[in-house]
This record gives structure tokens, C-alpha cells and sequence, in this order.
């Protein structure tokens, strides 16, 4: 039998742009209902970046004390490596917010942080291992969701759904809306790497002909990127691992006493990279934010953090039209008007980047100089904030403008 539940927004997805506005909605004083279909938020190699942009929203919230007692390593700086070369291209300590730096913190943290925030307000409602299958519709708009859980399905009515449910999105794919596809030259391959004493401090990418790796410092291990050309995995599997081993060694030189703890490829996790963007996320009824609305590609780490400016315009703009029931699709249109600049505009850089600079890398057979742009960037520190500001701020950040209106517990 299936179980029923009322709500006024119900979120599918519990990532960060839905459990980031299922807080701001119940803050607001919403009825919110956010379906998460996994058991826990324990998965590795997903964003970890937190840019400085959402670290002032931490500020904003009165959180940013408590926020940062989670564990995280602080990146106020980002190099590029090319060869013995090393060059920085972007300094965050300058930003004119609370935090200049990136923090690197398991996305998981970030995530059951934002929910005992959430679980503080008795408008807060989180269903974990509830797995949206279909969208209900009536009368030509989205009324709610059906969704199966260990205890049966459930379906929950909603004034409003909105799909931050990832690039995979079920709730996309239900809602019949125009996905244009961009492109994207380069897949990544995920791993980790015992981090030791004495190796580089801070997060770069190293580069060489044909060779891209992303080194993210944690506690006591690198989070690595690998980056490949498009559905280049089965012929780098047909090489064997240790080819694989050679080539991480070759960008990381440091790395040769631990590069043995990849021991087959089950310890390597393929991303597919997808860079797309829906012409509409509305209908009646129904709002996609995120990688729902727009997949980006992994370059600056930018993804989870567009993820959250949406879920922060979306609460600014719409938690009103939701408590007094007033709300049109005229104002769910107010959110793409917000959003969607920023978005072009930063998968425009992103696609340049891929275009001009992975796509060369990765072809390349010859030594590899870093690009001239790069080099003006590394001799002039203070054009080292010009990519600070774009990639830790963003385009067009949002501020939190919600009251703390919701019942506590």
C-alpha cells in the first residue's frame, strides 16, 4: 500500500542544492519534504571543494564557528605544475569575505551538517533511501512525486517539486524538458594516494604531454584526477594498471613509494564527464536546480557551489509565493532569469578551458610549456586574483535574504 505524505516543496535529491534549500526553506518557516535515495551520504570522490562563496553563506547563517570545526584542509593558493615547473594562478586570500581560501572537506561532512541544521526546524523533513521514480501530474503541472522506500512506496504531494536530483536526474527525465548537450572532451579517473611528509602542500594540477592529474591534499591522502580524452578508459585498462602507475609517477614523481596501493582497477572511479543545460527548468509545478538543471564540467571545481547559489536564489525567491501560497510558475521563471546567466557564463569558460587547453594537453606528444597566459598570471601576483575571483566567488553570488522564520524544534 502506499504510503501518503503532504508537504508544501517537496526536493528530490539530498546533495548540496537540495539539502542546502530544504534548510533555507524550513528556516524560512516551509513545510519542506527532501528524498535522498541512498542510506547515508557516504560516497567518496564527489565535489569536496567549499569555495569561499559558500563559506560566506556559513558566515551569513551565523554557522561559519561550527562549520569549520569539521575536518577540511584550507587552499589559499592553486598551482599548475608543468614539468619542473610551478606556477600559482590564483590567490583566494585577497577575496573581500570572511574566508579566503577553498576548503577541502568530505562532501559527506558538508552534508549531514546541513542536515542537523535542517532537523533543528520542525518544517524539515528528510526521508533517506526514498528513490524518486516518477512525477505526479495533474491538469497539466506537477502536483508531487512517487518515490520507494524499505518500507513501500510513498507518495508525496506538493504545492511545489523541485529536482536537484544530479546529472542522472529521474525527475528531468520525467518532465519531458530540453536537454542541450555541450560536450566535453575529457573523462577523470578517481583514486587516492597516501599523502606523506615531505610531499607538496597544496592542490594543483600537473601537466606533460598527454598527461592531466588533479591533486587535491586531504588529511593523509591526495584526492587524484586523472584525466583521460572521452571514452578513452577500456584502452588505458587494455595497457594494465601499472601503465596507469607509470603515467600517475611521471606527473608525481613524489608519489613512487605509494603509487603501489592502486592495486587493480576496481580502486579507480570513473567520472563521465557531461556538460549540458536544460532551455527551460520549470513547468507548472515543478523547478530543477543543479546538475538537474545544468551538468558542468569538473574544471575549477565549480559544480557543487553553482549547485548552492541556485538553491540559495531559489529559497531568496521563492520561500515567500510557498508560505502564503501564492506561488506562479511566473516565479519559478524568476529563477532561471537569476540563474542562468551565471551558468552560461561560467560552462562558456569551462568549454574554453576544455577547447583551448585539456584538449591540446591531452593530444599533445611534445614537451608541454605552460600557456602564455599562465605565465603572466604566475609573475604577477595580483593578477592571481582575477581566477580567484572567478572560480571562489563565481558569477553573480548569491546572499542570504530569508528570515529565520521556521518553528524550531
Amino acid at each position: 500500500m502506499t504510503r501518503t505524505i503532504e508537504t508544501t516543496c517537496c526536493i528530490a535529491g539530498g546533495g548540496p542544492a537540495g539539502m542546502m534549500l530544504g534548510f533555507l526553506l524550513a528556516r524560512a518557516g516551509v513545510k519542506t519534504t527532501v528524498l535522498e535515495k541512498h542510506a547515508d551520504f557516504l560516497r567518496d570522490f564527489r565535489g569536496d571543494t567549499i569555495h569561499p562563496s559558500t563559506l560566506e553563506l556559513m558566515h551569513e547563517l551565523g554557522l561559519l564557528e561550527a562549520f569549520l570545526k569539521l575536518p577540511h584542509q584550507k587552499a589559499p593558493h592553486l598551482s599548475a605544475q608543468f614539468g619542473a615547473r610551478n606556477l600559482r594562478v590564483a590567490d583566494f586570500s585577497h577575496l573581500p569575505v570572511k574566508c579566503g581560501f577553498i576548503a577541502f572537506m568530505p562532501q559527506w561532512d558538508f552534508l549531514n551538517f546541513l542536515a542537523e541544521q535542517g532537523k533543528a526546524y520542525a518544517g524539515f523533513d528528510l526521508h533517506m533511501q526514498t528513490d524518486v521514480q516518477k512525477i505526479v501530474e495533474q491538469d497539466g503541472a506537477v502536483r508531487g512525486v512517487i518515490a520507494s522506500s524499505p518500507d513501500g512506496d510513498v507518495q508525496v504531494n506538493a504545492d511545489l517539486v523541485v529536482a536537484a536530483d544530479g546529472r542522472g536526474s529521474v525527475v528531468r527525465e520525467c518532465s519531458g524538458l530540453e536537454v542541450e548537450t555541450l560536450g566535453a572532451p575529457m573523462d577523470v579517473l578517481w583514486f587516492s594516494l597516501p599523502w606523506h611528509e615531505g610531499d607538496p602542500e597544496e592542490a594543483m594540477g600537473s601537466f606533460a604531454a598527454g598527461l592531466i592529474l588533479i591533486l587535491i591534499k586531504r588529511s593523509d591522502h591526495w584526492q587524484c584526477g586523472f584525466v583521460i580524452p572521452k571514452g578513452s578508459r577500456d584502452t588505458l585498462k587494455a595497457q594494465g594498471i601499472e601503465a596507469l602507475r607509470d603515467k600517475i609517477v611521471s606527473l608525481a614523481p613524489f608519489a613512487a613509494d605509494s603509487v603501489d596501493i592502486i592495486g587493480d582497477w576496481d580502486d579507480v572511479k570513473l567520472l563521465t564527464v557531461a556538460v549540458n543545460r536544460l532551455s527551460q527548468w520549470h513547468r507548472p509545478g515543478l523547478l530543477l536546480i543543479g546538475d538537474a538543471a545544468h551538468a558542468m564540467s569538473p574544471i575549477g571545481g565549480v559544480g557543487v557551489n553553482l549547485a548552492i547559489q541556485d538553491a540559495v536564489a531559489t529559497a531568496n525567491l521563492l520561500a515567500g509565493g510557498l508560505i502564503d501560497n501564492s506561488l506562479t510558475q511566473a516565479d519559478l521563471a524568476k529563477v532561471q532569469q537569476r540563474r542562468e546567466w551565471p551558468t552560461r557564463v561560467t560552462q562558456r569558460l569551462q568549454i574554453a578551458i576544455q577547447n583551448r587547453v585539456i584538449r591540446n594537453v591531452l593530444a599533445g606528444t611534445q614537451t608541454l610549456k605552460p600557456p602564455l597566459p599562465l605565465e603572466i598570471i604566475s609573475r604577477v601576483p595580483m593578477l592571481q586574483r582575477i581566477p580567484a575571483r572567478v572560480v571562489g566567488l563565481g558569477i553573480r553570488p548569491e546572499h542570504v535574504q530569508t528570515s529565520a522564520m521556521g518553528q524550531r524544534c
